[in-house]
């Protein structure tokens, strides 16, 4: 993918919540941050085999990787390998971010005073770390890639129900433990604590009703799509540098007119 896009291709990685992890996927859960640090690692490890031909070797705490046939080695692609840029909410995983990856990727359940007051900070500072110790990623521009939760439509009535679609993934996040951070930030702690117990009741319709404006407006963006092109880009102008929409079952054709709208406004 990367050849055929002439180095276009950006990888994207991050680690999910222990329920997920445990419960949905069937795996062992333990240090996360730690493991995707060395999981880095070891997809860099691959690629330079593939790039320069040398043996693979990379033994740590999590994963070895020592085979190498020519038979599964790829031809070196001339624009060089992908940038690598990781996600993440908590300071363990951010910071990681910063320590071993191209690049932050932003939550889409993140508000911009979490990310400019909690995240990046520690992001910058860990990734200055390995800048100084001379890690040879640390060559490439650190990049912060947004996420922003997007409701739009092209009637009033396609708008309203985008905007229940997202309310409803603001709750779910809400709900999530891991993510309590984020909202004991803006004084919201209760709320946190509240959608958690709805849920573990299963009262899934309620749960989106708890959303109240104030909240919504924090964490999403709805509107026309002129509108939230100018709304997204007042949030993250200067805050980011690469955005993501997220806007669950929305028109592409929408989604591309708001994009297309904020590259016009930079």
């Amino acid at each position: 993918m990367h050849e055929a896009s002439a180095g276009r291709t950006v990888i994207g990685l991050g680690s999910q919540v222990k329920p997920h992890i445990v419960r949905r996927y069937g795996m062992p859960w333990g240090r996360p941050a730690a493991r995707m640090r060395e999981y880095v690692h070891a997809v860099r490890a691959i690629w330079n085999s593939w790039q320069t031909g040398e043996r693979l070797s990379l033994r740590g705490d999590f994963y070895s990787h020592t085979l190498m046939t020519p038979i599964s080695a790829p031809d070196p692609v001339p624009s060089g390998t992908p940038p690598i840029l990781l996600a993440g909410v908590g300071p363990l995983m951010t910071q990681a971010a910063g320590a071993v990856a191209d690049g932050f990727i932003s939550h889409p359940f993140t508000s911009v005073a979490y990310l400019t007051e909690q995240v990046l900070p520690g992001v910058r500072a860990a990734h200055a770390e390995a800048e100084a110790a001379g890690e040879p990623w640390t060559a490439r521009p650190f990049e912060v890639a947004g996420n922003v939760l997007t409701a739009t439509g092209r009637t009033e009535e396609e708008l309203a129900e985008k905007i229940t679609g997202i309310r409803e993934r603001v709750a779910f996040h809400d709900s999530t433990p891991a993510y309590r951070g984020v909202l004991e930030l803006h004084g919201w702690g209760e709320l946190a604590d509240e959608l958690h117990r709805v849920s573990a009741r299963g009262e899934w319709i309620r749960r989106g009703r708890l959303i109240e404006d104030e909240v919504f407006d924090t964490f999403a963006v709805a509107g026309e799509p002129d509108q939230v092109a100018r709304e997204i880009h007042r949030r993250h102008a200067g805050v980011v540098d690469r955005l993501s929409l997220s806007a669950d079952g929305a028109d592409l054709a929408l989604l591309t007119d708001v994009l297309a709208q904020l590259k016009a406004l930079d």
